[in-house]
């Protein structure tokens, strides 16, 4: 076979990257926005509505109108929702981001969230949240504005007790478990006092929009940031199981395995005989011992919590997947999409994408494979610089070694800019990747083993950089072929 040119796998890999930014760029937020819901004066249109509540909404009987905002998407959605609402007499609100916009709204308070994991900001915006809710009686609307990343950008332990910085360590455990999002979020729910539907539950009577940008799949939304509006059906005896399936239990901080080992550890909103938990506030040095009060609400008083709430769809990545099946075909690629191995382990879906790959391509020597979705990666180790796209796009370099001269690129990225602990989105991968990176030094199966994926791909000037891109709607996967 006739060696491939260096220009030919640059080629392939400006389009990768072309088609990545641009199928981002067309899940436009405004747009969206504009696609399922019209303002018209005082009256909110819901333009698809999907049966959980009403076609219209008159926002004129209303008193009060507060806004939350959260996750890597709450700038965009709030700056659009209020480019888009002509009323703005008893609004208020709250919006935690990853990354404080610089223009920012008087009647909004601002905090900037940690990601991955929680920070002081954190824990602020989800206190502010709750005292603001709560507030909230029958004539107050609130928009719930939820995208991505709000998981660990908005916390708050259900305990007191716990400390920010044992939380931290929980969400780092949790991170590094190889479980799939639902399950880590399932944890997640049982933990916090705003996830699980509880910062739904703190203004019962207020009727409520939750507009969804979701990183999670569509059959598991309430995972969305933890679900903070969406009722939760997972349990308490689902929690002690995934603890015992990952080995968490002992691996815990002392004040989180203590709060999980309670006999009497609340059920989340949405399972029958829940029970709002009540913690006593960490008593202060040489008062008396707080008495432990118990409240009870009944399932009748749980539905009516959530029987006024509306959820929109505004983004997904089954956006993002159309809009890279758009721009490939039109630039002449046979695509197929196949999202399998959403949740996978990234070893396994990096064998499973490239066996599908090499099974298309003996048709379809044009190709373009597209998969949207999250893999995981289970750490043994404290980890090197890396995430799980270039941890996926390492795997499949090594794969792609056996097929020298074919004009080959696999391209994996997050549709948020950031993959784990770097500032790469990702990374592209082709047969000479292992080539070039051992003439700088680097093993790939070294780098694979310590999780240390992106100074390789770096000094390949594989990264694929974007910066924070205000979205996050999952990681896109591109394989593609060319014909000679």
């Amino acid at each position: 076979m006739t060696p491939v040119s260096d220009s030919a796998l640059d080629t392939l890999h400006t389009t990768a990257t072309a088609i990545f930014t641009g199928a981002l760029e067309a899940c436009n937020i405004a747009s969206a926005f504009d696609r399922r819901i019209r303002f018209e004066g005082n009256t909110l249109h819901r333009l698809l509505p999907d049966g959980s509540g009403p076609a219209s909404i008159d926002l004129g009987a209303y008193k009060k109108i507060f806004v939350i905002a959260l996750g890597k998407a709450a700038g965009p959605m709030l700056d659009t929702l209020l480019s888009r609402m002509s009323r703005r007499k008893g609004m208020r609100g709250i919006c935690c981001t990853n990354e404080l916009p610089k223009a920012r709204n008087w009647r909004f308070r601002y905090f900037e969230g940690g990601h991955p994991v929680p920070n002081e900001d954190s824990f602020a915006a989800a206190r502010a949240a709750l005292a603001m809710v709560k507030k909230a009686k029958k004539d107050t609307l609130i928009f719930f504005l939820i995208s991505g990343g709000g998981s660990a950008m908005f916390d708050l332990p259900l305990d007191p007790h716990i400390s920010l910085d044992d939380t931290i360590a929980f969400h780092e455990l949790l991170l590094g478990s190889g479980a799939p999002i639902s399950e880590v979020n399932t944890l997640r729910k049982h933990f916090s006092a705003v996830k699980g539907g509880r910062l739904a539950m703190a203004a019962p009577e207020a009727a409520k929009i939750s507009l969804l940008v979701p990183d999670v799949p569509l059959r598991s939304l309430d995972a969305l940031s933890s679900g903070p509006t969406s009722p939760d059906h997972s349990t308490v005896a689902d929690v002690r199981y995934l603890l015992e399936k990952y080995a968490l239990q002992e691996r815990l901080p002392a004040s989180v395995r203590a709060f999980f080992e309670r006999a009497d550890l609340p059920e989340s909103p949405g399972n029958k005989g829940w029970r709002p938990p009540f913690f006593p506030k960490p008593a202060k040095a040489g008062a008396a011992p707080t008495r432990r009060v118990t409240a009870a609400a009944s399932m009748l008083e749980e539905d009516e919590a959530f029987r006024d709430s509306v959820f929109e769809i505004l983004l997904s990545s089954h956006d993002l997947a159309e809009n890279a099946r758009t721009l490939a075909q039109k630039a002449g690629y046979h695509v197929v999409v196949d999202n399998s191995c959403d949740d996978w382990d990234y070893a396994d879906a990096a064998r499973y994408l490239l066996d599908r790959f090499h099974a298309l391509r003996a048709t379809y020597p044009r190709l373009c494979l597209i998969s949207v979705g999250e893999v995981t990666v289970k750490l043994d180790r404290v980890p090197g610089a890396g995430g799980r796209n270039q941890q996926f796009a390492m795997a499949c370099a090594l794969e792609l070694e056996g097929h020298p001269g074919e004009r080959i690129t696999v391209f994996s990225a997050g549709s948020d800019g950031i993959d784990g602990n770097t500032q790469s989105a990702g990374a592209v991968a082709d047969p000479t990747t292992v080539t070039r990176a051992h003439a700088f030094g680097f093993h790939l199966k070294s780098s694979l083993a310590a999780f240390d994926a992106c100074p390789m791909f770096t000094a390949l000037g594989d990264s694929v950089v974007t910066g924070r891109t205000g979205h996050n709607l999952r990681d896109l996967r591109l394989l593609i072929a060319d014909s000679a």
